[in-house]
């Protein structure tokens, strides 16, 4: 981020960013190491795998419309900070249990699951606090270099996680990120800045703020046909990623180190598309941009299906995965930025936790979904429905008047 920016001079936004950076470094190593420490060391069935994926997502669907009306109740930086260092200590349990001899796929399921409920907090309360930080008018910026520095920090991260797997072991690369949330939450604290104080009179039934926020999004013209292609979209998804290591590992036989090359590809093509989302933003509007992407992803993952074995593969893999994710890495700043910029403050938490609760409550279907289906059908039949449900996504936006959205500015 150049100093010359301007959201380089509001007070707390470099320190969000940085925090927000340094946890990403961790994040693909125990995303990647779960993957294999379930698959590998647990010997889980592709459907377990997907039971596993699911408990990290749960949370979300369960409770993730409550968590949005608390967290429009309270302050969100101590939110923030207490759920980052909440994570730090949660992940240092699953060495010790594997070190103990003590960890099934069940007792990784409900670590998992309690990460999750932590996520959520964390989730709905930063992207509920970015708007305290910074101005309608950078919101997309704002949004643009957080998920650059994201894609950044992990294009080597699963390069890292396959190598740190082979030389440590799974449970032990996990203790990577542990050590990265611990660093984000110190940072997080550190952040100047003022909130509303807690509103602590005045509050109506909790039914009947939650039900504010589910008409809020599903009532507006733009959001809830945005919304709605978001859902399909997380469903197909969760079951392509799902699928993909298991495809990866057994059918296509490229091992961790190429199948990590194969995700740092998502990262780069994140940052490349990161780097055009303002441009793209202004001159085709939040709402253009979001279907172009979601035109290109599923010509994208096309490739996938179409691989076979060695060198080839690595390399079909490697541009499914860069194409889809440089086309969301420009499309979703600016979905995120126009969310933001046209929900009231006090509807921040209850509008995003209502849009993302649901959303990963689609990994908790599709997730074990794409694993039954890999297992009962073979793996790219599996693929071939995940590709048929983002298709099915990008059809919602077409056919909607999300095309006209643009950033509202103060």
């Amino acid at each position: 981020m150049s100093r010359a920016s301007p959201l380089w001079r509001l007070p707390g936004y470099a320190r969000f960013w940085a925090a927000s950076t340094v946890s990403s470094v961790g994040t693909p190593v125990t995303a990647f190491a779960l993957q294999i420490l379930a698959l590998e060391t647990l010997h889980a069935s592709t459907a377990q795998l997907g039971l596993v994926n699911a408990a990290r997502w749960a949370p979300y669907l369960v409770m993730g419309l409550v968590a949005g009306v608390l967290l429009d109740r309270y302050r969100r930086k101590p939110v923030l900070v207490v759920t980052d260092l909440g994570r730090a200590a949660l992940l240092c349990v699953l060495p010790v249990l594997a070190f103990a001899d003590a960890l099934t796929i069940w007792a990784l399921a409900v670590v998992v699951f309690a990460f999750g409920v932590l996520s959520l907090l964390f989730d709905a309360a930063d992207q509920s606090f970015l708007p305290r930080l910074v101005p309608g008018e950078l919101l997309t910026a704002a949004n643009a270099r957080l998920e650059q520095s994201d894609a950044a920090a992990q294009t080597a991260g699963p390069v890292l996680a396959g190598a740190l797997i082979k030389v440590v072991g799974a449970p032990v690369a996990i203790l990577f990120d542990a050590v990265s949330y611990l660093v984000s939450g110190l940072l997080l604290a550190s952040i100047p800045v003022r909130e509303p104080a807690p509103r602590h009179r005045d509050r109506r039934p909790m039914w009947t703020e939650l039900r504010e926020g589910l008409m809020y999004v599903y009532r507006h013209r733009m959001l809830a046909p945005a919304a709605l292609s978001s859902h399909l979209w997380f469903l197909a998804n969760s079951m392509l990623g799902t699928v993909y290591t298991a495809y990866g590992l057994y059918e296509l036989r490229l091992g961790e180190f190429w199948l990590g090359v194969t995700l740092a590809s998502a990262s780069a093509g994140a940052v490349l598309g990161g780097a055009f989302a303002q441009r793209a933003g202004r001159r085709f509007g939040a709402g253009r941009v979001s279907i172009m992407a979601h035109v290109v992803m599923p010509v994208a993952w096309v490739l996938v299906p179409l691989a076979r074995s060695g060198p080839v593969a690595v390399v079909l893999l490697a541009a499914a995965q860069f194409i889809t994710w440089a086309t969301m890495g420009a499309a979703s700043p600016n979905e995120m930025g126009y969310r933001q910029s046209v929900t009231p403050d006090h509807l921040q938490g209850r509008m995003n936790t209502t849009i993302r609760s649901l959303n990963r409550g689609m990994i908790v279907v599709g997730a074990p979904l794409g694993g039954i289906l890999a297992d009962t059908a073979g793996f790219r039949t599996a693929l071939w429905t995940g590709i048929a449900g983002l298709v099915g996504a990008a059809v919602i936006l077409i056919c909607s008047p999300f095309r006209h959205a643009r950033i509202q500015t103060a």
